[in-house]
């Protein structure tokens, strides 16, 4: 790569670094060209040297906020054996990133598309993405005969569904109160998705 594709690649490193820094700390509220910039160490003008507008930049986020949150699952679920143990410790992980961060959580599941941006895939690329996670595991349940095709679509939609509302009241009402009692809250939740496979 020659010094200037080196460079550019840096500088829109740091841009990206910055927009991710702001949204962990304080989300989607508090990221604005002229804080990005300050915090990247360069002038806003100098952010539309590499980038459309602050929407392009959060939309990068999303993806880098994926691929961080993926790697955390598979570090927490690595040592665990494949197949129903599996899938509810790559769950159990998923929580426990989203509690870390909340200000992720809200950039995915709170925020209006339109403020993220208008790229048609943005919807499918953060709704997809507990699926994406446990798409081996899914596979190999089905493979197995643990669970028919149709009841893992089932599953699938309502983990989706009970685990978002189990952090979105955790993380903005505090409820239940303190972790151990979101844990066991969702212990019971995802013990009683994966008990009873077929139904």
């Amino acid at each position: 790569m020659k010094n200037k594709a080196l460079q550019e690649q840096r500088i829109r490193g740091y841009f990206i670094e910055a927009t991710k820094e702001i949204l962990k700390s304080e989300g989607l509220k508090s990221v604005s060209v002229r804080n990005i910039a300050e915090k990247a160490g360069y002038s806003f003008a100098t952010l539309y040297n590499y980038f459309k507008d602050v929407k392009d930049l959060v939309f990068l986020c999303v993806q880098d906020f994926q691929e961080e949150c993926s790697a955390y699952v598979t570090t927490r679920s690595a040592k665990t054996a494949k197949g129903e143990k599996k899938l509810r410790a790559i769950l159990l992980a998923y929580l426990e990133y989203f509690v870390q961060y909340p200000g992720i959580f809200e950039l995915f599941f709170m925020e209006k598309l339109s403020d993220l941006n208008k790229q048609p895939d943005t919807a499918p690329l953060i709704t997809g993405f507990l699926d994406k996670l446990c798409e081996e595991e899914w596979k190999s349940l089905i493979t197995n005969k643990t669970v028919t095709a149709t009841a893992a679509a089932n599953k699938k939609a309502a983990l989706l569904y009970g685990l978002s509302g189990l952090l979105l009241l955790y993380i903005n009402r505090q409820t239940p109160s303190g972790y151990p009692a979101f844990l066991k809250a969702a212990n019971t939740f995802i013990d009683s998705q994966l008990k009873e496979m077929n139904t």
